[in-house]
Formats: structure tokens, C-alpha cells, sequence
């Protein structure tokens, strides 16, 4: 790794310190041109000398919006520039999607592994969303429950024998649609007779032979649910 200047923008002292020793101690090649404690001392430093890098705290002054608000106007303003988060919002993940949104280039979690000289050196060379092992960790059980939810729906789907009318079909009935605006979709070639068909049809597939009697469209529904034949998390009407 080359050599490369670093500002560093954390407001509590005692952390400031312990990174600033995770950088003399493990990344020779650093040099840290400037330390702020908030945003009005980082853009007078920043007016100063650009630095290769900056290593930025979200939650400045007890807000948890301002680094991310500051690393929005880094991107904007030095396209060029290496924005690494360094923060302690171990929980937040709704802020970390955001810092992702506003041009960072990478996350560390003040927790785990920290700060590593890998860690830097990946986002000095290029790399583009570079995480420690507790977000990665956070990020798989993710993952894993994504691709889960995908072999449930497809195993379903075959199982079940459900074409793409009929979870067409089951997703409206999901959101609310009566048979008749279903009837009226571009996308359903089935008129409200021929719907009501289909609808005893899946009752007899997706239910036992002695649960099937008095079934109705919301039971239909929140069966399919169960089943994974359908998604609430991607439930979503047809133009």
C-alpha cells in the first residue's frame, strides 16, 4: 500500500485517540494530516489540504444523521475522495444502508475485528462496499433468509403446482382486490366467473380434504403466506 494522507473525524476524545494509535501502530503508510471533532472543523481542514481519505464517525455532537449528511457533501464535493465509516451504530442498520446511499465506500463497527490495516488498504486500492466481520455477519444471516425465502417460494410453486395466473391471482386477493378488479387486470385474461373457479381450485390444493369447507379468500390467502407461494415482504400489484 502506498502512501496516503487521512483525516479523521470522530468527536469523542478517548476514541480519537485509540485510532489515532490504530493508524501509527498498524498502517505506517498513513499519514493523518488533520483530526475534527465536528463538521465545521473538518470542512476548515479540508479547505486546507484534500486528504486521500477520510475516516468518518456517523454520529456527531449526539446526532446520528450528521455523518452521513457530511458524507454526502464529501461525495459531492470530491468525487475522487476515500470515505471509510468508522462507527459505533452497532445496531442501525437503516443508517448504514443510507451511508452506503450517500457515497461511503466501506463500514467498520467500532466492535469485533475494528479497524484493520486490510480493511483500509482494500478501500485505498478501489474496493467499493468493504465491511468488518460483524457487519458481514449481520449481512450473511441476511442473505441466508433471502435465498431461503426463494427455495421456499420455487419448492411451493412446483409442489402446488401454482402457474402464474394463480399466484397472480392469490397476490391481488393479498392486497386487497376483489375478483372483479382482478378480473379487470391487463395481465389476467379471466373474467370473475373463471376466477371463482380457479379459487375452489387452490382451496382443494392448498388445504387438506377436512379443512377445506368454509374457505374463504382471506384464509386462501394467508395460507398461501404460510406455504410461501406468496411473499408479504414482495407483494406488489400488476400496472
Amino acid at each position: 500500500m502506498e502512501q496516503f494522507k487521512v483525516i479523521i473525524v470522530e468527536d469523542v476524545r478517548l476514541e480519537l485517540k485509540g485510532t489515532e494509535q490504530i493508524f501509527h501502530n498498524d498502517i505506517p503508510e498513513a499519514t493523518i494530516i488533520g483530526t475534527a471533532q465536528n463538521e465545521a472543523e473538518l470542512w476548515k481542514l479540508m479547505r486546507r489540504e484534500v486528504p486521500d481519505l477520510v475516516l468518518l464517525d456517523l454520529g456527531l455532537g449526539g446526532s446520528t444523521t450528521a455523518g452521513v449528511d457530511i458524507c454526502r457533501q464529501l461525495r459531492d464535493r470530491y468525487p475522487n475522495l476515500k470515505i471509510l465509516i468508522f462507527t459505533g451504530e452497532i445496531l442501525n442498520e437503516r443508517l448504514w444502508v443510507e451511508a452506503l446511499s450517500a457515497g461511503a465506500n466501506g463500514i467498520i463497527l467500532k466492535t469485533g475485528n475494528l479497524l484493520e490495516r486490510d480493511d483500509v488498504r482494500l478501500v485505498m486500492n478501489g474496493r467499493n462496499l468493504v465491511f468488518n466481520e460483524p457487519i458481514l455477519e449481520k449481512i450473511m444471516v441476511r442473505f441466508r433468509k433471502s435465498v431461503m425465502a426463494e427455495v421456499n417460494t420455487s419448492d411451493a410453486l412446483i409442489d402446488y403446482d401454482i402457474d402464474e395466473y394463480d399466484e397472480r391471482y392469490l397476490r391481488h386477493l393479498a392486497l386487497g382486490y376483489t375478483k372483479e378488479m382482478i378480473a379487470n387486470l391487463r395481465t389476467m385474461p379471466f373474467g370473475a366467473k373463471s376466477l371463482e373457479k380457479r379459487q375452489a381450485d387452490l382451496i382443494n390444493r392448498l388445504f387438506p380434504g377436512n379443512e377445506r369447507t368454509g374457505v374463504n379468500a382471506t384464509r386462501l390467502v394467508t395460507r398461501a403466506l404460510q406455504l410461501h407461494i406468496i411473499d408479504i415482504d414482495h407483494l406488489k400489484a400488476d400496472e
